[in-house]
């Protein structure tokens, strides 16, 4: 962009451009509408980036994100509390809260093994979920993992681990295509994984 840009653009599209999904032909784009649309597109969103930040969590049971701790779903007692759903990220969550098929509890690893990246067991939210599948009341641990070389390596170092713990451990059904990242699938795919779930 022109140095006459200002540094301030220059910035928030640097900024934007960090976003997943946005290099810098679409950031700068994305500024320019913002700029154009000022009191429509970009006050109320530096308002509501305010306010997430402000107010937007960690929840420390499961790892998700919401204004409170526990979040909504862990406090939901309409939810089994007997089955735990394992994702990657926050994401691959809301997918399969969009799908609408689980009606359990979630835990977020905070993402997957991988030697490539050294990323060890050590990296990822292990830990507190041998620890809530060892709780009387879990029966069930389903790992909503991707189908990738990594997800697959997870899903088994894990089902390897909960092994002890006596609980069924189940993975998705082979719905959800090779390489496929939950949070990029369609409702249905994800429903009709869920349903036909297997031991892993």
């Amino acid at each position: 962009m022109a140095a006459s840009a200002g540094p301030e653009i220059e910035r928030l599209i640097a900024l934007l451009a960090k976003l997943p999904g946005l290099g810098q032909r679409s950031a700068r784009r994305a500024a320019l509408a913002l700029l154009k649309r000022r009191d429509q597109l970009l006050l109320p969103l530096s308002d509501a980036l305010a306010e997430a930040a402000a107010r937007v969590k960690t929840c420390q049971v499961c790892g998700s994100l919401d204004t409170q701790d526990p979040c909504a779903i862990c406090a939901d007692r309409g939810r089994d509390p007997a089955l735990i759903c394992v994702v990657e990220e926050v994401g691959a969550l809301w997918a399969m809260e969009r799908a609408g098929a689980f009606r359990g509890r979630y835990h977020v690893l905070g993402g997957l093994l991988s030697a490539l990246d050294g990323v060890g067991p050590d990296a990822l939210r292990v830990g507190p979920l041998l620890a809530r599948a060892g709780e009387e009341a879990v029966r069930e641990v389903i790992l909503a993992l991707p189908a990738t070389v990594d997800g697959q390596t997870t899903a088994h170092y894990l089902a390897d681990r909960l092994a002890p713990s006596g609980v069924a451990v189940t993975m998705l059904a082979r719905g959800v295509p090779v390489g496929g990242e939950l949070d990029w699938l369609d409702d249905g795919t994800i429903a009709q994984a869920m349903r036909a779930r297997r031991p892993a």
